[in-house]
């Protein structure tokens, strides 16, 4: 596996795969509106304007993905997300390593889930993570905040 920074020609290979990844999320909490199953091409494609994104490639295929970028001293990843078939390899652990290195001036960095993300949040804190906000949405569940110090 390798990784690397991806372009704006990556952007369609990338949102088929995050509609694909994000589709257990959206199971999970009973919502298929959550904003990676809604993002447009045309979003995705802007967001290379102001997001750090990389890819995960295996045999030339993108397989993971994540995305992460600098606001007031802290690293704001998101999007972490791994093909289904390539789940429990180490490509989310490698994409979040990788990320981080991307901003070694980072204080700290920051990404947030779904509470109900056990998976996810277990991923998190393996890497040293940390919950440090809890936050309800109306209606629905809550959000977890998490942060690791450093870059």
């Amino acid at each position: 596996m390798n990784i690397e920074r991806a372009t704006s020609n990556d952007a369609a290979e990338i949102l088929a795969l995050q509609k694909l990844a994000y589709r257990s999320e959206a199971q999970l909490y009973g919502d298929y509106s959550i904003p990676p199953l809604t993002q447009t091409l045309d979003q995705l494609t802007e967001s290379f304007s102001r997001n750090t994104i990389l890819k995960a490639l295996e045999q030339g295929r993108i397989v993971g993905s994540v995305n992460g970028r600098m606001s007031k001293g802290r690293c704001l990843i998101g999007r972490v997300m791994v093909h289904p078939e390539a789940q429990g390899r180490g490509v989310g652990t490698a994409l979040m390593d990788a990320i981080e290195r991307q901003f070694p001036e980072a204080k700290a960095c920051s990404l947030f889930t779904g509470e109900r993300s056990e998976r996810n949040i277990r991923l998190y804190e393996r890497l040293g993570y940390r919950i440090y906000e809890r936050r309800e949405v109306p209606g629905s569940f809550a959000i977890v905040f998490m942060e690791k110090a450093g870059g």
